[in-house]
């Protein structure tokens, strides 16, 4: 690899920074471009890492509070806002000021500022300073991620949050309403809901989580009734507007009535939409989709020779880990290797308490194509390491073909879940059948080991959990 060759990585999120380092290790000079001072992207700024720190503060007060079953009594906290607000941004800062340390260490270029196309291989970037730099690449990978989506007619502003909004923390509202009821509204919800406020959440669809299993959302579902103040369900949001003392909610209930209320301030959550837009691709051959997916194939290849595309911008699930994934398999086909992005499988987790992960194919999704799946569940009220946390609200399941046994998906609620389906994402992309699982020795006592407790009640035994067979 000849070191002359230049890549610019535009969008300096997981996929972008992961696409910039990997692409400076196989000798490419290499540029990464954010509009951010320190890269990171949307997930460390202002989504998984500011978002986790505070959902980690939301367990801590929830254990705190439940102590008093087992002889401890903390008393009520004290919830020092500004302080928290700093230490969740130190957090933030940390990983993101360490990351511009690896740019320098692995001599990747970081500019600050926003790329737009001149064409195929010319970038005018406008940098934060406020001037402007042009720069010729041999190739592009397009990482610029995605942004809140809105209802339509409402903007972001003081009163209503997007997620961003929501991450601020600038304040810790009496009363909250949050707009749906996906990972994003529920993560939120959690957080402002133990710090004290009382929070109403209102869902188009009639349960939480539409993409995951029922069973598994209902022992979320149970906890969450109980933190939170009201669930609204195939409710419509007629109109949000702002006035002195918070915002005016028009919700339209099931039965077609209106519901008038006032929040202190509301969080609106209903999806991400790709950042497809302003970038000047209407100058090189790459395709957008009619929803704003920049088009790409297998090897992460857009319509026009020169650039790549990966993460949030390519389209669902925006996630993160696929995106990181994603930025190895294009680097890898820059420079000339037959790589493709062809999981099988991406795991996903709601970072709630309980948590909830799956991975692989979900129950609904193979009633769905009409496909026949054996599928055997642990509840861990029969497991030792949960009754010790007294935190016995999960389950863990294998789904599995029952011809072959080979599993095809993990799913699992209950405290820690998003460490253990990462056990199931392994199973499928080895191709291990249940009894892999059974076979496999896990420490006692772990939640880990109601993975193999769910694959032994698979084969009709499980020395904890008596199905009766």
């Amino acid at each position: 690899m000849s070191d002359t060759r230049h890549i610019a990585v535009i969008g300096g999120g997981p996929g972008g920074y992961a696409a910039a380092f990997h692409a400076a290790s196989r000798g490419f000079r290499t540029t990464l471009i954010d509009t951010r001072t320190t890269p990171g992207g949307v997930c460390l700024h202002v989504g998984c890492i500011p978002s986790k720190a505070l959902l980690h503060v939301a367990k801590l007060l929830g254990e705190t509070g439940e102590a008093g079953q087992m002889g401890l009594d903390f008393g009520k906290a004290a919830i020092d806002r500004e302080k928290l607000a700093g230490w969740k941004e130190s957090v933030v800062e940390r990983l993101t000021g360490g990351l511009l340390q690896q740019c320098k260490r692995r001599g990747v270029e970081f500019i600050q500022g926003r790329a737009r196309y001149k064409s195929s291989t010319l970038l005018e970037i406008e940098l934060g300073d406020g001037g402007r730099q042009e720069l010729a690449v041999d190739h592009s990978i397009l990482a610029s991620g995605s942004r809140p989506s809105m209802i339509p007619g409402v903007e972001a502003g003081a009163k209503i949050w997007n997620s961003t909004g929501g991450l601020s923390l600038e304040t810790i509202p009496k009363s909250l309403l949050v707009v749906g009821g996906g990972y994003i509204g529920l993560e939120l919800g959690s957080v402002y809901a133990s710090l004290g406020s009382k929070v109403d959440l209102v869902e188009m669809t009639d349960g939480l989580l539409p993409g995951a299993d029922r069973d598994l959302v209902r022992v979320l579902s149970k906890r969450v009734s109980k933190t939170f103040n009201e669930q609204y369900f195939q409710t419509k949001v007629l109109s949000l507007k702002e006035q002195k003392k918070g915002v005016a909610a028009v919700l339209e209930l099931p039965d077609g009535k209106e519901q008038k209320k006032v929040y202190e301030r509301v969080l609106v959550s209903i999806g991400r939409r790709p950042n497809s837009e302003d970038l000047g691709l209407e100058h090189t051959a790459v395709e957008v989709s009619d929803r704003g997916f920049v088009q790409v194939d297998d090897q992460l290849k857009t319509a026009d020779a020169a650039i790549s595309a990966i993460g949030d911008v390519v389209g669902d699930p925006m996630l993160a880990h696929k995106a990181s994934h994603e930025a190895r398999v294009a680097v890898e086909v820059i420079d000339g290797k037959k790589s493709r992005f062809e999981p099988a499988c991406i795991p996903a987790v709601v970072f709630t308490d309980p948590e909830l992960g799956w991975v692989g194919i979900t129950e609904n999704e193979a009633k769905a194509q009409g496909r026949e799946v054996k599928v055997s569940r642990f509840p861990w009220g029969a497991s030792g390491r949960a009754l010790s946390l007294e935190r016995t609200d999960g389950v863990c399941k294998v789904i599995a073909d029952p011809e072959t046994d080979r599993v095809l998906g993990l799913g699992v609620v209950g405290v820690g879940a998003g460490e253990l389906v990462a056990e199931g994402a392994l199973a499928i992309e080895m191709g291990a059948v249940v009894e892999d699982l059974a076979l496999t020795i896990h420490p006692h006592p772990t939640l880990s080991e109601t993975i193999m407790e769910a694959a032994e009640v698979y084969y009709g035994h499980s020395a904890h959990y008596f199905t009766g067979k």
